[in-house]
C-alpha cells in the first residue's frame, strides 16, 4: 500500500519551527493517521502551555479537524483517538470539551494519565 504525505499549513511549518521530525497526516489507502501535536497558537506557531487547559484541548482538537479535511475526511470518521492527560483531575475538563467536538458516536479513547 502506497503512503501519502499531506502537508497541512500552518501546522507542518509550526512541527518544523520546533524540530519535530513528524508527518501532520498521512494517508495509506483510505485510511487517515493523524501526528499526535501540542496546542499550537494558530497565530504564532508557540505552544501554548500556559494557556488555559481547556483552550489547550481545543486547539490541539481543532489541528485535528483542519488536518482531517485536509485529507477530506472528518472528525465524524474518526474511530480511535489517543489522549495523553497529565493529570487525572483533568479528565472531566477534557471530557467536556472532547464532548463537543464527537458529539455522537465518539471514537474510542486510548487514555494514557499521569498523576
Amino acid at each position: 500500500m502506497q503512503r501519502e504525505i499531506i502537508r497541512v499549513e500552518p501546522i507542518d511549518s509550526n512541527f518544523e519551527k520546533w524540530g519535530a521530525p513528524v508527518s501532520t497526516c498521512t494517508r495509506a489507502g483510505n485510511m487517515v493517521f493523524v501526528s499526535g501535536m501540542p496546542p499550537f497558537d494558530p497565530e504564532t506557531g508557540e505552544i501554548l502551555v500556559h494557556a488555559p487547559f481547556e483552550r489547550q484541548v481545543e486547539l490541539i482538537l481543532e489541528q485535528v479537524k483542519k488536518v482531517l479535511e485536509a485529507a477530506g475526511s472528518d472528525l465524524d470518521h474518526v474511530l480511535k483517538c489517543n489522549v495523553l492527560c497529565i493529570s487525572a483531575d483533568r479528565f472531566k475538563a477534557f471530557n467536556e470539551v472532547y464532548k463537543r467536538y464527537f458529539p455522537k458516536n465518539p471514537p474510542a479513547p486510548h487514555l494514557l494519565l499521569r498523576a
